[in-house]
């Protein structure tokens, strides 16, 4: 059975009220549905968002028209709830990107936040693949498996990306050192 009909077979369970099948439907796009949302809101607000967007979603299940699409709807789902956070005039927490703790210093933290703004102010499909694959560490094929995407389309996101990402911190080191 291929990841598309496994996935199909997932969600026809789960319309059926299977709450095994939302269950590992949960815990095979959650991920995805976070890195989407971290392109958009601060951390803590995405660990939020990520419960709510599966909550919309599950709610609506009986509106998704081919069970195999399911992956492209969820990742638009988790999109417009980021788009509608934003709208808000205040965020949910203003909590920056959490680190590990143990080792994680104040400069680890800057670092990171500075590189998760630069990944922020790509175009969309670089912003959403880079960071399923830098923060979310899933893998070409996964992230292609999860979101709908080509093995080809993420490949090449993937590689314009991380230009872009490198041109875009090579210029605000730059800025910082003037």
């Amino acid at each position: 059975m291929s990841e598309t009909e496994a996935t199909a077979a997932l969600v026809a369970a789960a319309r059926r009220g299977d709450g095994g099948a939302l269950e590992r439907l949960y815990r095979r796009f959650a991920p995805v549905v976070h890195g989407v949302l971290l392109g958009y809101v601060q951390h803590a607000d995405a660990e939020d968002l990520t419960q709510h967007v599966f909550e919309v979603a599950l709610g609506r299940l009986a509106d998704l028209r081919e069970d195999a699409a399911f992956p492209g709807w969820i990742v638009s789902v988790a999109r417009r709830a980021a788009l509608d956070q934003l709208r808000r005039s205040a965020p949910l927490t203003g909590v920056g990107i959490e680190l590990p703790a143990g080792g994680a210093t104040h400069e680890d933290r800057a670092d990171a936040e500075r590189v998760l703004r630069a990944i922020r102010a790509l175009p969309e499909a670089y912003r959403e693949t880079l960071i399923l694959r830098l923060v979310e560490g899933l893998t070409g094929p996964e992230i292609a498996q999860l979101t709908g995407l080509t093995p080809g389309s993420v490949r090449v996101n993937l590689h314009r990306g991380m230009a872009q990402l490198r041109q875009a911190l090579a210029v605000r080191e730059e800025g910082a050192r003037s």
